[in-house]
């Protein structure tokens, strides 16, 4: 326990015998129960982490049939609602050791302080930078940031980075049954967290790399996730547009969007609109201002909604 709260930590494992082991060990001293979700392992990790669950009773086994690393780890989250008692905090840590068990604390500890519902690590915030990552990851993240920061309508920088935290307020309230299933639940779960207008956090988190292997294959990757972002953004803008929350910065960022989008089609224009657009790289510009200020309304409003939220509970 931190405090008065219960600290649970989320393990999605698939094939991970090397590292399962010391990830599970190296859990600090205040965690009060571990659940390891079992992915369909096809190697020594089930074994590995039964022979744990008889040392201690802070551990339970999950185990699934590769269900994908999303549907892992919100089987974890809902798993712990019925061993935790409130209030309590489930955090998220990988099973292949690439999250340091020494950031569990700065990781929790914002919702348990009552400063946030969800807390991100962000391994390009800590003090050493994301100096161990693949330049391909690098690159691959600044580009999904960029996007996932339009699709959530909240600044992202390290959108991929999956030491998390919840509290057990958002798992109440949580939508399961139509939460992302594979890669790129960390982009979908910030969309959905400003679409509910949760508080979230970034904190510094180290990055740590050695010989495990991703299971991601870019292309698919980027296809599927941008895809999903693409949907799910729209989505939380047409609920936050019809809510009986509505902000004025909602309807502003309506407008700007829908202003980009009526521009780029021939023959239907307004008189403003021919005023300012005077052939094809004016008319991108055009589009592009009307969407960058659709982009700055939609992140006011949310701040605003999320402010009015937590303003109504205290």
């Amino acid at each position: 326990m931190l405090g008065d709260w219960r600290v649970g930590v989320v393990i999605p494992a698939k094939n991970e015998q090397d590292f399962i082991e010391d990830v599970i060990s190296g859990l600090p001293d205040f965690v009060d129960c571990v659940v390891v979700v079992n992915d369909g392992s096809t190697d020594n990790t089930r074994n590995i982490v039964e022979q744990n669950c008889q040392k201690s009773e802070k551990i339970t086994l999950l185990n699934k049939s590769g269900v994908g690393v999303g549907a892992a780890i919100d089987a974890g989250h809902q798993q712990m609602r019925e061993l935790l008692s409130e209030p309590f905090v489930s955090a998220v840590m990988a099973g292949d050791g690439q999250m340091n068990p020494e950031d569990l604390a700065s990781v929790v500890k914002p919702i348990i302080n009552g400063q946030a519902d969800y807390v991100k690590g962000n391994r390009f915030i800590d003090q050493n930078g994301p100096k161990n990552m693949p330049r391909i990851r690098i690159i691959a993240s600044m580009i999904l940031g960029f996007f996932t920061t339009l699709a959530a309508g909240r600044r992202v920088t390290d959108p991929q980075c999956g030491f998390t935290a919840i509290s057990h307020h958002v798992i109440q309230e949580w939508s399961w049954e139509k939460s992302w299933r594979g890669y790129g639940y960390p982009n979908y779960w910030l969309i959905e967290l400003s679409k509910k207008s949760f508080r979230v956090i970034e904190v510094p988190v180290k990055c740590v790399y050695g010989a495990e292997k991703s299971g991601i294959k870019m292309l698919p990757f980027f296809i599927s996730v941008g895809f999903m972002m693409a949907v799910m953004h729209h989505k939380r803008c047409l609920a936050m547009l019809f809510s009986r929350s509505v902000t004025p910065h909602t309807l502003l960022s309506f407008m700007a969007y829908v202003i980009g989008w009526v521009a780029l089609i021939p023959g239907v224009t307004t008189d403003l609109e021919s005023a300012l657009t005077d052939g094809f790289i004016s008319t991108i510009f055009f589009v592009l201002v009307c969407w960058a200020s659709a982009h700055v309304f939609d992140r006011l409003s949310v701040r605003m909604r999320t402010e009015l939220r937590y303003n109504a509970q205290t």
